[in-house]
This record gives C-alpha cells, structure tokens and sequence, in this order.
C-alpha cells in the first residue's frame, strides 16, 4: 500500500487552519495540501466552545483574515457568527475540500535522507501513516480534552452541578436558578451577564481581580465607511487604526502602568457608581498587560451588577458544602449551578510527538524562531498568535513567511529548512511572560525564546510586518540545505 504524500500537511481546521490553507491556494499555487482535523467539523475553538454568551474578546477587525473582510455590524462578535465567518471562508476558497475530519495526528518523524516528515494519525480507533514534506502546526494552543478545573475541597458534597465552559452540558437548565461562576477572566466576564438574564442570581467568585474594559459592541467609523467604500478599504482602514492603537495602548501600559491603571478604574467607577467597592473588586495587584485585559461590550457586566442581578464577591474557596461554597471569610454562597471558569490546559505543538532522524525533541530545550519554527526542528512552523492584540494579525503574518520559504526552497532547489543557533549570547527567556495562572503552569514545557532576534518574540505586529514580509530569507540563521537530486547526510547535530 502506497503512503500519501502531500507538500504540506496542516493541523486543524480552525481559524489558523484555514488561513494557512488559503495562504497555500493563493501563494503556493499548484502545492499538495491536507488539512487535518482532529473533530468532526471545522471552526475550532469557535466550534468546540458552546457556553452561553460565547464570543471573541478581540474586535473582528482585526481578528478577521487580512483577505476577508468582516462585514457584519458588531466588531465584538458572537461565537456562532465566528464560526460562520471561518466555515464561509473555506466554502468560499475550496479549503474545505482538503479538510481531513476525524483525522487526529499523534506523532511526526522527520527523516533527512528522505527529506520528508512521516505523520502517523489516528483515524476511527485506527493508525494511519502519511508523509509530507513540510509541516504547519495549526492547532492553537491549548488543550481540547478538557480546561484547567482545581481540586476543589469539599466538591463530592456539592448537590448541584459543576461544568467547566470548555465542555458545556446541552441540557444544563440555569434559568431560575442560583450560579456561581469561578474566575475572572474572559469566560467568567461573558458568562456572567449573559446567564444573569435568565438565572435566578449569578455570583462571580474571584481570588483577585482582573481588569475589566468597556467598549461598544459596534464600531460605528466602520458601520459608516462601509456605507461609502469598497468593504475591503473601509475594513483595511479600520483593522489599521485598531492595530495602531492597540500597539500605542499596550505601549503605554508598559511605561505608564500607574496612568493606564488610575484610567481603566476610572472608567469602572463611572459605570458602577461612587459607592461601589472597586478597589476590592476590580483593582489588580498587577500592572495592565501583564496579564491580558478583560473586554465587556456595550457595558454588559457593569448592567447586570447596577441591576442587582450579578454580584462579585473576591474571596477565596475554603470549601464546597452541599448547598454550595463556603468562603474562606466565613460567608457561604448558594448554588445550583457552579460554573468552573478557572482557564485551559495549555499544550505545546498541538499535544503532538516530535522526532528528528531517530531523536525525540524535547519542546522546552529549544529555542522559537520569529515565533514560528524552531531551532534544530526542519520543515516545521506553527502558528500562534500575540497575547497582546489578536491572535489572526500573527496568524497571517506566519502562513505569508511560510508560503515566502517555501517559495524560495522550490526557486533554488533546497528540500530542508532549518533554524540554527550559533550565536553563544543567545540566552534563554520564557515563551510568554504574562503572569496568568494557565501560562505559568504551563510555560516550563514550552520552547524558548532568546534574548535577541531572530529568536525573541516581540509581540509587536508592525516588528513582525517588517521582519516576516520584507527581510531576506537567508539571514545566517535560517539554513537552507538538501538539494533536489542530492542524497543527504544526517546532521550529526540536530534538536536537543
């Protein structure tokens, strides 16, 4: 039985997926490509969450493809709207049709004689082997068995039902009834308010505070340029002025941290009210954007608070009880429904096996280049996105360098591409330095990035702009090697 080969194979059919795929049709016309998809349908995250008021915490400007316009009126968008937008997207390109569904890969091998990765997937209950000659991670960047849920004491007493957003029950009926939802972060801030319309009480239980900005649903400067301009310029127009301002915030948030903060809390307090307590409830110990700011649109959260149907109580859990929480300071919270919000299990190259000529690399002793393919690791690229501004502004930057690379290898006849580190001042620096609980449990098994191009991440989209669509392929860095023709040697020093 012949092996199926493909010029590149991609990880997931999310929203990083199909624009990898639709980089690939339009850039590398003529390649072989797969998609596989480890579920049965496309979307990803915006398919696999389904907890009420799911929605992108991100402005659809900017979060939209740089090719595909957001044409809708709200630029905070709903999950199943996300969705649409992704699955037309791939309808519209013919990416679907290269979609795998139920295709779930478990390891890759890459051999340097054959110039090729050998991709084993699991496919109803049953291996499968394929080869590709490069391979892109496209799988985001967390786990998909299940969110991060802490070993609460107390929780077999506890009569009601806890859920974790990440698999939300179909049948969970909270209307009328007393919720509890545990964190502060972007789940816990688009639960609230939107259980709060039905639900007898919703109580948002925190250990510390996060911060919480407000921002209309709707961008009415784009609302209003559609009106009067091609779809493709007004939204250029727009995903420019957001992208521009997101950098000078962020800017300003690392060398003002005391101004930035005094201004959210100020904003808080004029949504909720002179005798609200929002130094206890909505002041972080924390600088802004050290870990990433939480987005309410149209003010909900704030609403169902003045209403008096959420309430935010900071405290910490001393135990479940069976009628629902008891705090640390004494009080007790009744609860029908728990809600743990408490984040995802982060997971690197998409929970996938990585081996080089015989060699299992180990993710955590390698350094990231430009944030998408790594030292010592050929053929390879993932796609991830900042932490500091959308995920998609990354995410198209990646596939274009991808499709630039391997334009070049086909020009000049180089089957392998390889990142090499021989610069001894390099030092290690985490992946990502944001302080939130689920990065930090997870960081020590993440690669590295250095302490200087091209191996640090600067979380900068116009850096990146530069860096991955104008500068030259062969930097010193970036190794090209193995000829078309040419029997390759096995490097003796490959990824640790």
């Amino acid at each position: 039985m012949t092996t199926e080969h493909f010029d590149v194979v991609i990880v997931g059919a999310g929203l990083s997926g199909v624009g990898a795929g639709y980089h690939l049709k339009t850039a590398c016309p003529g390649r072989s490509f797969a998609i596989f998809e480890g579920r049965d349908a496309i979307g990803g995250t915006w398919d696999l969450f389904r907890y009420p008021g799911i929605r992108s915490d991100s402005d659809m400007y900017t979060l939209g493809y740089a090719f595909k316009p957001w044409t809708e009126a709200k630029a905070i968008a709903d999950g199943p709207s996300i969705l649409n937008y992704v699955r037309k997207t791939a309808s519209e390109n013919g990416i679907d049709k290269h979609i795998r569904y139920n295709h779930k890969v478990k390891s890759v091998s890459w051999s340097t004689e054959a110039a090729a990765w050998t991709v084993r997937v699991e496919v109803a209950g049953q291996m499968q082997q394929f080869t590709c000659s490069f391979l892109f991670l496209c799988g985001g960047y967390y786990s998909y068995n299940g969110g991060y849920t802490p070993d609460y004491p107390g929780v077999e007493s506890f009569k009601g039902a806890l859920v974790h957003p990440q698999k939300w029950p179909k049948d969970l009926d909270y209307a009328g009834k007393k919720v509890v939802v545990i964190g502060s972060g972007a789940t816990a801030v688009t639960l609230v308010p939107e259980m709060a319309k039905t639900a007898a009480h919703v109580t948002m239980l925190q250990r510390s505070p996060t911060y919480v900005v407000s921002r209309p649903a709707e961008d009415k400067m784009a609302n209003s340029l559609r009106k009067w301009l091609p779809s493709k310029l007004a939204y250029d127009i727009v995903r420019w002025r957001n992208v521009l301002f997101g950098m000078y915030f962020f800017k300003l948030a690392r060398e003002k941290p005391e101004a930035v903060k005094a201004n959210i809390l100020k904003m808080v307090r004029e949504q909720l009210g002179p005798d609200y307590d929002v130094d206890k409830h909505f002041t972080p110990t924390y600088n802004p954007w050290d870990q990433r700011l939480c987005l309410v649109p149209d003010a909900d959260m704030f609403q169902q608070i003045k209403a008096g149907r959420a309430t935010v109580v900071t405290d910490h859990i001393d135990t479940f009880t069976p009628a629902g929480i008891r705090l640390k300071s004494g009080q007790e919270i009744e609860a029908d429904v728990v809600v743990s919000a408490t984040g995802l299990v982060l997971e690197v190259w998409n929970g996938i096996e990585v081996s080089v000529d015989g060699k299992a690399v180990d993710a955590s002793t390698t350094l990231s280049y430009k944030g998408m393919m790594y030292e010592g690791v050929p053929n390879m690229a993932s796609a991830f996105g900042y932490t500091n501004a959308s995920w998609t502004l990354k995410c198209d930057l990646t596939c274009e360098y991808v499709c630039r690379v391997l334009n070049h290898m086909k020009k000049t006849g180089q089957r392998q591409v390889t990142p090499v580190n021989t610069d001894p001042t390099v030092t290690f620096e985490p992946w990502l330095d944001f302080s939130s609980g689920y990065v930090q449990r997870a960081m020590a098994k993440f690669p590295k990035q250095g302490n200087k191009a091209p191996w640090r991440l600067d979380q900068n989209y116009a850096k990146d702009l530069m860096n991955l669509r104008y500068t030259k392929l062969e930097d010193g860095v970036l190794r090209f090697t193995n000829p078309v023709g040419q029997t390759a040697k096995v490097p003796e020093k490959i990824a640790a």
